[in-house]
């Protein structure tokens, strides 16, 4: 596992390996990431398999990479690859498609905007407690603190926004003062050989 200081937090990687793109995409500041030529991430779609549907997958751990570092519409696409192959009606797609909205509304923060922010955010709350009756803990374990408690950090983040930094064109800024990711010893379970720890 990596480690790296963002502002005041130590923020995990999950997936260090795995270079972030070369840009946080803000809508209408940059190339769109997969339709423009220029974007970071054109022609690179690729289509996940129901195996992959888990959250110990790499796709779903480079999605809390990407949003714990600043990525929002980066995870937000991450996760929703994970969304649309999810079956229908199943906690797992509902926790998906939560932290999608969590993933919109950090990107209306860095836009300024707050009620479509503050919307953003209640959806995902919404969705995120509908989860608080899931018979195992898998999500709290994944999430590293239980869908009830991440819906009201969305909320509340939301409604007081960010005090935003001045940054480049295209650099990655958290706006949610928590982190997300497994709780399960510190690291996910398979990833036992990721866990050699690197300051970037």
């Amino acid at each position: 596992m990596a480690l790296m200081a963002i502002g005041s937090m130590l923020r995990r990687r999950w997936l260090p390996e795995k270079s972030f793109p070369s840009y946080a995409y803000l809508p209408g500041r940059q190339p769109h990431p997969v339709r423009d030529p220029a974007g970071h991430s054109y022609n690179s779609e690729a289509m996940l398999s129901a195996a992959e549907i888990s959250l110990d997958s790499d796709t779903f751990l480079w999605g809390l990479d990407l949003f714990n570092h600043g990525y929002y519409w980066e995870a937000h696409e991450a996760w929703e690859g994970l969304w649309q192959v999810a079956d229908r009606g199943a906690p797992l797609r509902t926790l998906f498609k939560g932290l999608i909205m969590l993933s919109a509304a950090g990107v209306k923060i860095r836009e300024g905007k707050q009620a479509a922010a503050v919307r953003h955010a209640g959806r995902a709350g919404a969705l995120l407690r509908a989860l608080m009756n899931t018979a195992d803990h898998s999500f709290e374990r994944a999430l590293g603190m239980s869908p009830a408690a991440l819906a009201e950090q969305a909320e509340a983040a939301a409604r007081i926004p960010a005090a935003l930094q001045a940054t480049a064109l295209g650099q990655p800024q958290p706006v949610f003062d928590f982190i997300l990711g497994p709780s399960s010893g510190g690291s996910p379970i398979r990833s036992k050989e990721r866990q050699t720890v690197i300051h970037e």
